[in-house]
């Protein structure tokens, strides 16, 4: 073919659709190129004309077949044949354009695709999780209640564009019915409940643990997508918590829903025992390392927050010695006379101080919702995952255990009746063991489905790792810019402090004390 599909007469638009549909730069398969020229809304057999008319390996296109094939459902789609030989004519200038829709939607088809192709691999990056969703939770202002009076958060979904009111009954009983329908998946703790005497503070912190839990749920690759999600984010009636758990009661767990659980086996690597072992003794360390960091963190936030209190209340004395209207003479300054320009000076001065306290308050702000809370975040995923695997080895495992004792048990009384030669007993024995057999390969079953669990839940920690690069470079920008600013302002400061000092000679001191008294030159007997 003459026309190098790889260079100058290849448009940008088709250099996206091979981003999208092969990000890592592989090689499309013919399944997912049938579900792309799908699109097209051309008819199957020209599909299929396209597909036998580029350049194929074994059921798997190249780049370079993509682009062909793009040229030619651009062709196709204005009504010409599908013919090599058209694109000839092409050379030099760039290739027709095919109509393929909306390239958002082309993207969520072909990760889906190869994420269902791959079900060992979780397919998600920190940022493909962000873009999920995100959910805003602020407080309402106004308490609701006649006589206890409660909070309200103000819910908003990005993704559903939604805005929903709950209390924190509303989140306990979301909670309640989470851990009911996704027990092999990473669940946030929900943060306590205080009865009485909530103060400011209490609330404010809430409201930022409600927040991160929330935003897990709703970031989840398994999670996101379910009803009882998307429910509590769009629930606009009243009784929220009694409603939802009406409308869900009896909601079956994933494994009787998932269309991996009778396969479960399949997608357990033999090494899953050592690789999740490794992996709990790798997230121990993390959370114990995170966890130092965001104390130290915190106390960045409270050092900056009391420099912002400390610079204001200097400024606020400062403020207050300039608008001293005190009489003063000389029978106190004396010669000094260094009091009044001092008074313009700290005038002047109260303002940068006010200044300053301002940038280190930004900075606190900066430092809590750039770098603690995201660390707090990476905790609570971290926390979450240990609790996972607490539930496992205490959950599934230890019943699958109690299951085959069990079994033996019965065994047991088998052997035992048939050695009395009692064959209602024995019939009865061998009732209960099928039925104990089909508990334990139901047991087997999610005992192998929890392990496949745990291997993406591990994916879906170490994605997480990407929100380290946010962190430091918040760290970073907002140190480098808080201290410039304050450098800055300070430097302000500068020409005020010298305009202080007074640059003439003193002035002769104002006699104001009567004659005869202490100050009088005949006081001590002396003439004049």
């Amino acid at each position: 073919m003459s026309t190098d599909l790889s260079f100058g007469s290849v448009p940008p638009f088709y250099r996206e659709v091979y981003n999208i549909v092969c990000p890592n730069q592989e090689q499309v398969d013919r399944d997912l190129f049938l579900q792309l020229l799908v699109r097209s809304s051309l008819p199957k057999p020209v599909i299929m004309q396209i597909w036998d008319a580029v350049d194929t390996n074994g059921g798997m296109m190249t780049r370079t077949g993509l682009y062909k094939a793009l040229a030619l459902t651009a062709l196709a789609q204005q009504g010409k044949p599908v013919n090599e030989k058209l694109l000839e004519t092409f050379s030099g200038q760039e290739l027709p354009k095919p109509n393929l829709g909306d390239l958002t939607e082309m993207k969520s088809e072909s990760v889906k695709m190869r994420r269902e192709r791959t079900p060992n691999v979780l397919g998600y990056s920190y940022l493909d999780l962000c873009s999920i969703d995100t959910v805003k939770v602020e407080l309402v202002p106004e308490k609701k209640g006649l006589i206890l009076k409660h909070v309200e958060y103000e819910v908003t979904s990005q993704r559903f564009k939604s805005t929903v009111l709950r209390r924190y009954s509303d989140f306990f009983a979301l909670h309640e019915l989470i851990m009911t329908r996704f027990p092999y998946r990473i669940l946030p703790r929900l943060p306590p409940k205080k009865m009485m005497g909530a103060n400011r503070e209490f609330i404010e912190q809430r409201k930022k643990c409600l927040k991160r839990y929330i935003n897990i749920l709703a970031r989840h690759p398994q999670m996101h997508d379910d009803k009882l999600i998307k429910y509590f984010l769009t629930f606009t009636g009243n009784d929220m918590q009694h409603k939802i758990k009406e409308q869900f009661r009896g909601i079956p767990d994933e494994f009787m829903t998932s269309n991996m659980a009778s396969k479960a086996k399949d997608l357990v690597p033999m090494d899953t025992q050592t690789q999740l072992s490794n992996s709990k003794d790798h997230v121990r360390m993390l959370y114990d390392n995170v966890s130092k960091m965001k104390e130290i963190a915190e106390h960045m936030v409270v050092r900056s927050t009391g420099f912002a209190t400390d610079m204001l209340t200097f400024g606020r004395q400062l403020s207050y010695m300039s608008v001293d209207a005190t009489p003063l003479t000389a029978w106190a300054t004396g010669t000094n006379d260094t009091w009044h320009p001092l008074q313009k000076g700290f005038r002047r001065l109260a303002v940068e101080y006010a200044t300053i306290s301002d940038k280190a308050t930004q900075e606190a702000i900066d430092l809590e919702d750039g770098v603690v809370e995201k660390l707090s975040l990476f905790l609570d995923i971290l926390t979450g995952y240990r609790d996972l695997c607490e539930r496992h080895e205490k959950g599934v495992l230890s019943e699958h255990q109690r299951a085959i004792q069990k079994m033996g048990q019965y065994k047991k009384k088998k052997m035992s009746a048939t050695v009395q030669s009692s064959n209602e007993l024995s019939h009865l024995v061998h009732l209960q063991q099928l039925q104990q057999e089909g508990q334990i390969a139901n047991m087997e079953n999610r005992n192998y489905y929890s392990l496949h669990c745990l291997q993406m839940e591990t994916q879906l920690v170490y994605a997480h790792l990407d929100i380290f690069y946010s962190i430091l470079s918040c760290m970073m920008e907002v140190e480098a810019q808080a201290n410039a600013q304050l450098a800055k302002t300070w430097s302000f400061l500068k020409p005020i402090v010298d305009s202080l000092t007074i640059q003439d000679g003193p002035p002769s001191p104002t006699r104001t004390s009567p004659v005869g008294s202490p100050t009088n030159d005949n006081y001590m007997g002396f003439s004049t």
